[in-house]
């Protein structure tokens, strides 16, 4: 705690001005704000001659030196990366999980092609809510079928949806999904969806990790 003194020494205010002054301490202890002569209603007690005792803000008590700047919730300075941890090596994977994503457009591709991203496009934000919806939608409507990540293509006025799909579920099962997803998504969108999948017995395993 520190004390000093703004300009020159006069004499001792009255117990009015004390008491203001008192209340103007308390409103910065507890708000973590300086108070300054002259800076609105609860600086008005202060002026030159008063002692101003500096306090910590509630919200710092208790906090060692060095704990400041980190922030008592250590979890959101934990980030990861976006890829699948190396373990013993039984871990399957499949190509697009083994390939962290700074090797998009190197090893593999993008998993949602249009030209809302390109540079002076616009309705990029508006591209990324459909994909997101579009995603789940394929999740819900063939649960536990997917065997990997869709793509999504926009080609004019045309939205293409393909898939990779495990061959849980008899042929025509697939074919009434298939029908039911373009119906529902073309009027939802108001523009023509076509559905591209290719079954498979089982999920495609690139390597091990």
């Amino acid at each position: 705690r520190l004390t000093f003194t703004l300009g020159a020494p006069r004499p001792a205010p009255s117990p009015a001005r004390r008491r203001g002054t008192l209340r103007a301490l308390r409103s910065a202890q507890d708000g973590g704000a300086l108070v300054q002569p002259g800076a609105g209603a609860a600086g008005a007690a202060l002026e030159p001659g008063a002692a101003v005792r500096l306090a910590r803000p509630a919200h710092f008590r208790g906090l060692r030196q060095g704990e400041r700047g980190r922030g008592r919730v250590q979890g959101w300075n934990r980030n990861r990366a976006a890829r699948v941890r190396v373990s013993k090596g039984d871990k399957p994977v499949t190509y697009e999980e083994a390939h962290a994503p700074h090797h998009i457009a190197h090893r593999k591709g993008w998993l949602s092609l249009h030209t809302g991203n390109l540079d002076g496009e616009a309705h990029a934000a508006e591209r990324t809510v459909e994909d997101v919806f579009l995603r789940k939608f394929m999740l819900g409507t063939f649960p536990g079928c997917l065997a990997d990540q869709i793509i999504l293509k926009r080609r004019a006025n045309q939205v293409e949806i393909c898939a990779l799909v495990l061959r849980q579920l008899p042929a025509h099962k697939f074919y009434f999904l298939v029908g039911y997803s373009e119906t529902l998504l073309s009027h939802f969108y108001k523009c023509p969806v076509r559905l591209h999948l290719q079954t498979v017995p089982s999920k495609v395993v690139y390597k091990y990790l």
